[in-house]
């Protein structure tokens, strides 16, 4: 028999509190034990989606094909993906030209990550043209990648940016297997990527899209967001493969502001000026659908032990049980106008991401997620073969339509072997 408790509620708990707090958790260890389900119960329990017909393994493949034709259709002439050349009355706030290039670097990487990881799928004239526009996608960022910088002092958009370069950037390394020139060129980009998200680390650990230019800082002092600080960590674990990555501080610093966000029932706080707020709409488990995959996985890579298997399966399954509080956010214009404070741009960052997170489960655990991911994206894709959740520019579809396929192709289940007669 052994008694754990919380070392910060020792700290922090008065001494009535704190022996019910042993009495009410104390737990036979086993060698299995579930460390989550005694520090964090309430990170285990939520609710489950109702039982599906699984889309067929055909259906999936013809709905990653219309997706992967949109996106080469949709390719500039200069060979990268987006612009600003679509608006409507109500734009976010975005000063130029800056917040563009991080716009249009990070969807062309997002873009660039779906192609790549997909291109296999395919033979004759469509693996042709599939690599024909990752060369010319490559190309692009080979040359521009290196322009961004953030906007302004309070426009810090880039960091999505660097994020998604580096992770486009780990996959156009493997392809160019034979090519160690231009995998030279890319670790030199990759390094550029990881250097800039150093510098745009905020004073309280990680990063953000918004700083605060009243204080005038070398680096950017304003809140952090959880989500934010999940997606250039989860990149800078790929970086580590190619040689690049942060000091172990910094790193720690990072993953520190996650935890300050961290609730209870592993729902995280938009930001750290939210973090005292546990009940506000945004910071409430509907809320924070779009964000505990990323969070949970950014903690699950760096070796914390409470992002249990256990933890990552409800979460995905409160994602699909609960998946309307996402969705009746999605194409709103304007941000956060729905339920829990959801913005549309909240809906397939979530749902990309729980692709990722679904690879971290043992693979015989992994079909259940992977039907239910599957069955909620499919319906959901436009009759020009994109998906999209939120009007911004002409930025959407591109990003939407990436992070589909991306989720789409780890929904793909591998084929039983043969019988042997």
């Amino acid at each position: 028999m052994e008694i754990r408790v919380n070392c910060l509620a020792s700290r922090i708990l008065p001494p009535v509190v704190l022996a019910y707090c042993v009495l009410t958790t104390t737990t036979c260890r086993a060698e299995d034990e579930n460390a989550s389900t005694v520090a964090y119960p309430l990170s285990v329990q939520g609710p489950k989606p109702e039982p599906i017909s699984p889309p067929s393994e055909s259906d999936v493949q013809y709905a990653l094909e219309r997706g992967i034709d949109f996106l080469l259709q949709d390719q500039m002439k200069i060979g990268a993906w987006g612009s600003a050349r679509r608006t409507k009355r109500l734009n976010i706030y975005a000063p130029v030209p800056g917040s563009h290039h991080a716009f249009r670097t990070a969807v062309t990487s997002l873009v660039l990550m779906a192609l790549v990881e997909s291109r296999e799928q395919f033979d004759g004239a469509k693996r042709t043209e599939i690599e024909t526009a990752i060369d010319r996608g490559q190309a692009w960022l080979l040359e521009h990648g290196d322009d961004l910088r953030r906007a302004d002092a309070d426009a810090i958009y880039n960091v999505w940016g660097h994020s998604f370069a580096i992770q486009a950037i780990v996959r156009l390394h493997a392809r160019a297997e034979d090519n160690e020139d231009l995998r030279s060129q890319l670790v030199e980009l990759l390094k550029y990527q990881v250097d800039r998200l150093h510098r745009y680390q905020t004073i309280d650990g990680g990063w953000a899209y918004y700083g605060n230019d009243e204080l005038h800082t070398r680096r950017p002092s304003g809140s952090t967001f959880s989500f934010v600080t999940a997606t250039a960590l989860i990149a800078l674990d790929e970086a580590k493969t190619l040689g690049a990555e942060l000091p172990e501080k910094r790193i720690q610093q990072a993953i520190d502001s996650i935890l300050r966000q961290r609730y209870p029932d592993f729902a995280y706080a938009y930001g750290e000026y939210l973090k005292l707020m546990p009940r506000y709409g945004i910071n409430r488990p509907a809320g924070s659908l779009g964000r505990s995959q990323a969070c949970n996985l950014a903690l699950r890579l760096y070796g914390d032990e409470f992002v249990t298997d256990e933890v990552l399966k409800t979460w995905l399954n409160r994602l699909f049980a609960r998946n309307g509080w996402l969705s009746i956010g999605r194409k709103y214009p304007v941000p956060h106008e729905s339920h829990f404070g959801v913005a549309g741009y909240f809906y397939y960052y979530g749902h990309f991401y729980a692709g990722l997170t679904i690879e971290q489960l043992p693979p015989e655990e992994r079909p259940y997620f992977q039907d239910h991911l599957a069955h909620i994206l499919l319906p959901l894709q436009e009759k020009d073969g994109s998906w999209w959740d939120y009007p911004l520019y002409n930025y959407h579809q591109q990003y939407g339509t990436a992070m589909a396929v991306c989720a789409l192709l780890r929904c793909q289940q591998p084929l039983a072997p043969a019988a042997v007669e």
